[in-house]
């Protein structure tokens, strides 16, 4: 029964619809191309250009490449999103672009991998920008920002609304493209070994928590520290925190997050969604032929689409387990919700004011949020607050 290469080519074509009309260059500027390009075939029907290095039968000729993740192969979710981008790269390339993926720690460290491709010691990783943030805080804005994107409107300021291209000026500092490739959608806002009711009762909270999202939490009064995926539970258990936010039910039960805390709090006001990114090492990216680069566009965005998908569908299942299982579930009220938004945008701010760079990705960013924000009053949240709250 052969329906795979169905699905195969039938999902990439769709992607391919996409990036058909537009890529994007390493240096963020946009590329029209014409829609009976090659990023608009199948590898099957693709034409063979025999001058083209990657374009060979010949096994010698076949470009092979590492990609190092920032997380266990237990987050299957998020491991499958770079495994999918890597069997796709193939398939639709005939086998001649291999890409093998590691998990974090094989080759280098989980909060490492963008030193490691920006130095050339690995091709390309799949990671979270908000782990180096240290290096430059205007890398948040590509996996999402405290009181920021749902995933819809994510793709929407990446994809039509200049954010790839602002994003990819800050990457290339670091020798680095950047193609995001999954999403774990709206997040969950971590587990609590107490109850939290009030802003100061964050006050000397230890608490795992990424990203800007971290420095904010600081100014609440948490004492914030970075572990990676797979450090998360042993801190848990021994009391080096107290709270822990990872992403939601699925990863969360993954690493048994819920025998450690029963408080499990929502909603992320510091996630509303977050992107994770395939990064490239520019010179091995400028190696590539045209072809084998829109190949990895189209890889991209269907890890994007799937990864979102799935983590839809896994939360919706492993929230209600976790419920069955005794776990509580609590919101932030509103005193914390309007506290942790103002901060935020104090924060911003200040870096604004500080920091160029962050600067230049931050005030367009402000703007097309603005935006989107008043379409999805009318759209989105006038449906919200009637269909969510009564039951059909």
């Amino acid at each position: 029964m052969k329906r795979r290469p169905i699905v195969r080519y039938t999902v990439a074509a769709a992607v391919a619809g996409v990036a058909a009309t537009r890529s994007i260059t390493p240096q963020g500027k946009l590329l029209r191309i014409a829609p009976d390009s090659a990023l608009g075939q199948t590898a099957a029907d693709a034409p063979s250009d025999s001058t083209s290095s990657d374009s060979t039968s010949d096994p010698a000729s076949t470009v092979r490449w590492r990609i190092a993740t920032s997380y266990p192969k237990l987050l299957d979710l998020l491991y499958g999103a770079v495994e999918l981008f890597c069997q796709r790269v193939s398939e639709l390339t005939d086998g001649r672009f291999v890409i093998t993926p590691y998990p974090a720690g094989d080759i280098v460290p989980a909060l490492e991998v963008l030193d490691a491709v920006s130095q050339g010691t690995i091709e390309c990783g799949h990671t979270f920008s908000t782990y180096y943030i240290e290096q430059s805080p205007a890398l948040a804005f590509s996996a999402g920002v405290p009181f920021g994107f749902t995933a819809q409107q994510q793709s929407a300021w990446l994809y039509e609304g200049g954010g790839l291209e602002a994003i990819r000026r800050v990457y290339q500092r670091f020798n680095v493209i950047n193609f995001p490739a999954g999403n774990t959608g709206a997040q969950m806002g971590g587990w609590f070994q107490r109850e939290i009711q009030r802003t100061s009762d964050f006050k000397g909270l230890k608490m795992r928590i990424s990203g800007l999202a971290g420095q904010i939490m600081s100014r609440l009064g948490a004492e914030i520290k970075m572990l990676a995926a797979d450090e998360i539970v042993q801190a848990f258990v021994q009391g080096e925190v107290e709270a822990v936010e990872l992403t939601g039910p699925y990863d969360d039960s993954k690493l048994g997050l819920h025998k450690a805390a029963r408080f499990y709090y929502y909603p992320a006001w510091w996630q509303p969604s977050e992107s994770v990114d395939v990064i490239i090492n520019l010179e091995q990216w400028n190696q590539l032929s045209p072809q084998f680069q829109k190949v990895i566009e189209i890889a991209a965005i269907e890890a994007n689409i799937l990864t979102l998908a799935k983590y839809n569908a896994g939360n919706t299942k492993m929230l209600q387990r976790l419920k069955a299982e005794g776990v509580q579930l609590k919101s932030l009220n509103t005193e914390i919700l309007e506290a942790a938004e103002q901060a935020t945008f104090a924060f911003y701010e200040d870096i604004a004011s500080r920091d160029p760079e962050f600067s230049q990705v931050y005030q367009p960013w402000k703007t097309f949020r603005d935006r989107i924000y008043q379409w999805h009053r009318i759209n989105e949240l006038s449906f919200a607050n009637f269909a969510f709250t009564h039951d059909a």
